[in-house]
């Protein structure tokens, strides 16, 4: 009778998914794992909490009573102020913080885009130049894994984890490669959602645009 051994299967070493990095560590970033991101490896490839909730407030001196509903908040939101501006009764435009047009919209119909919200007409019209102010408050800028149903900024691809950590009950200092770097795509860790071709496809042309390049 041949004696058994036990089987041991060996973890993800630190670093083990990176290829190349700049000089002096350049490409490394201090950074926080939020508390709930659970035990994540390296290689793990994470978001950053940029958004928080939004308040929605109508326009001083509107000359229309109507209302706006809770709003809801996209994967592609920013923190900052958008405004819902009136160019008739019941026709409207939304600017982001930036004062880039991101819709158009009419009164009674759920608008899409970076925020969603319907506005209801009341007993008085609105006019040309009446308005909403939607604040976006600035997230936490911790970083969680890139779950693309994620509507606070973290379903992009911002970093890459450089070792182990386990923040299942408390958030964790840790190191992460977050520019000027080329990593081993193999070797790169996806939340659960990211498990189509062109879902990380997606993922490798975010993290291209750090400077971090996908072998």
């Amino acid at each position: 009778m041949f004696p058994t051994y036990p089987t041991f299967t060996e973890g993800r070493h630190t670093a083990e998914f990176l290829k190349s990095e700049a000089e002096g560590y350049r490409s490394r970033e201090n950074i926080t794992v939020a508390s709930g991101s659970g035990v994540l490896m390296p290689g793990t490839v994470l978001g950053r909490i940029t958004s928080g909730a939004a308040t929605a407030a109508a326009k001083a001196g509107n000359a229309g009573n109507g209302t706006i509903s809770a709003v809801t908040t996209g994967t592609n939101v920013q923190p900052g102020v958008y405004r819902v501006e009136f160019t008739a009764a019941t026709k409207f435009v939304v600017v982001d913080p930036d004062g880039e047009e991101v819709g158009q919209g009419s009164t009674g119909v759920a608008f899409a885009g970076p925020l969603g919200f319907t506005i209801t007409a009341g007993g008085t019209p609105f006019a040309s130049g009446d308005g909403f102010d939607i604040t976006i408050a600035a997230g936490s800028g911790k970083y969680v894994p890139t779950d693309l149903a994620a509507v606070n900024g973290s379903a992009q691809a911002a970093a890459v984890l450089y070792h182990r950590v386990d923040a299942t009950s408390v958030d964790v200092l840790a190191a992460a490669i977050a520019r000027d770097a080329e990593v081993y795509g193999a070797r790169l860790v996806y939340h659960a959602s990211v498990d189509q071709p062109g879902e990380v496809a997606a993922k490798v042309a975010e993290l291209k645009a750090l400077g971090i390049i996908v072998r």
